[in-house]
């Protein structure tokens, strides 16, 4: 359990580590790539882990070393998997759906299976997609979720839709793999996809490597076969997820922090558009090249769409706690399918704190006027609400976390961080 010192910041600096999501495409297509290739400022954390021993378990060998990992492609070709394999991915959401195809594209039987969470989480919109693709697939417990067993003999390809309020990685999850299909993949999209700028992490990890992606913006993709990865070497940004909680910090002290190693001007990572929300809230942002200087203000509520930005939804909560008037944050239902019921969590914990919350079916609204006091929070094993309140934390006195380090599941140095700063 760990107690957060309530504290002003003044001025303080942080050097982001490597995004989260990039790490997880990067080692998949240099996975996927026919060659050595270089990963520089990758994130190691317990999700990428997943990644990594994911792929390792198809035969493709990965070496890492701090921020350094150095991948030793197949060039989408795999030696016969020997009786049935398990890949067990914990509750890494994204290692689980990125590579269940991927998986496909090999040869052998194989169980990817998890924890009891994972057991909970969807997944029977792409388990179909790829089954429409030609690949025998199906999940073994409760239909719709994990574990989910693959007959893998590569993919044949073809046409498939997508509903568009599942999950964007299920539509990442098959550009992925789409080059190595035999027929190539078309995707469409049916209704608003969820989560969209991810997708834009994906292609353009895709295009680092070599392989085009042709689109209509979030409607319709299409990968021709043929195409290869080709190795190269990759200098990974700064995760702009994990950089919200410092900026967090700053709009709730009214201090200044600089976080380095973030391109606000160049990035695809969707999460860049907070800055906005945080400007819109009453902070100033100055966005340079290479880093982010968030200044906090006078805070005011706000009335948000955060679709696009899912996983900055316990970051603003966090902030909201400390807004004038109310802050409503809506069309995020998918988010009661994460490490936790992420809406059901905030209102709860928010509200242990004397926070006032209403949950909504699609988002929460939090509301100004109520006196905040220590307790001890749990974060329902989940890493992006235990930052958060730890930014709750610089403002009200004795909030104690309990099992702190689920925060090893993306950001593994987080505390310490938090600690500097």
């Amino acid at each position: 359990m760990r107690e957060i010192r309530s504290r002003s910041i003044l001025h303080a600096t942080v050097r982001i580590p490597g995004s989260k999501s990039i790490t997880h495409r990067a080692l998949i297509t240099a996975g996927l790539a026919k060659g050595e290739s270089l990963l520089n400022e990758a994130l190691y954390c317990e999700d990428t882990l997943y990644t990594i021993n994911g792929l390792r378990e198809l035969g493709i060998p990965i070496f890492t070393r701090d921020s350094k990992m150095k991948v030793l492609g197949t060039g989408g070709e795999f030696y016969p998997s020997a009786g049935i394999k398990d890949i067990y991915l914990g509750n890494a959401g994204t290692s689980y759906r990125l590579l269940l195809s991927t998986v496909a594209l090999a040869r052998g039987r194989y169980i990817l299976t998890g924890t009891a969470r994972m057991r909970e989480r969807p997944i029977g919109e792409l388990v179909s997609a790829l089954i429409k693709l030609g690949v025998e697939a199906s999940c073994i417990g409760h239909d719709g979720f994990p574990p989910v067993c693959i007959n893998a003999r590569g993919i044949r390809g073809g046409n498939v839709e997508i509903k568009g309020n599942a999950s964007s990685q299920y539509v990442s999850s098959l550009l992925l793999a789409g080059p190595y299909t035999r027929n190539g993949v078309e995707i469409e999209v049916k209704g608003k996809l969820a989560s969209g700028p991810y997708v834009d992490v994906t292609v353009d990890v895709m295009r680092r490597f070599g392989v085009t992606v042709n689109r209509d913006r979030y409607r319709h993709f299409k990968i021709k076969s043929g195409q290869i990865y080709q190795p190269c070497h990759l200098k990974i940004e700064g995760d702009v997820t994990n950089a919200s909680y410092f900026w967090a910090a700053a709009a709730v002290t009214g201090g200044t922090v600089t976080t380095e190693n973030v391109y606000p001007l160049t990035s695809k990572q969707g999460d860049i558009g907070f800055l906005d929300i945080l400007e819109d809230m009453g902070c100033r942002v100055k966005r340079e090249i290479d880093r982010v200087v968030v200044q906090g203000g006078t805070l005011s509520g706000i009335d948000v769409d955060m679709g696009t930005m899912p996983d900055m939804v316990p970051t603003l909560a966090a902030i909201a706690l400390f807004a004038k008037g109310k802050t409503a944050i809506r069309n995020v239902s998918h988010l009661r399918h994460k490490e936790s019921n992420r809406l059901k969590a905030i209102a709860s914990e928010w509200s242990k704190l004397g926070g006032w919350v209403e949950e909504l079916n699609d988002g929460i609204i939090i509301h100004e006027g109520r006196k905040l006091s220590g307790a001890v929070v749990n974060p329902h094993d989940d890493h992006r609400l235990a930052m958060s309140l730890a930014v709750v934390g610089l403002k009200v006195p004795g909030i104690r976390i309990r099992n702190e380090r689920c925060v090893n599941k993306s950001f593994p140095m987080f505390w310490e961080f938090w600690d500097k700063m």
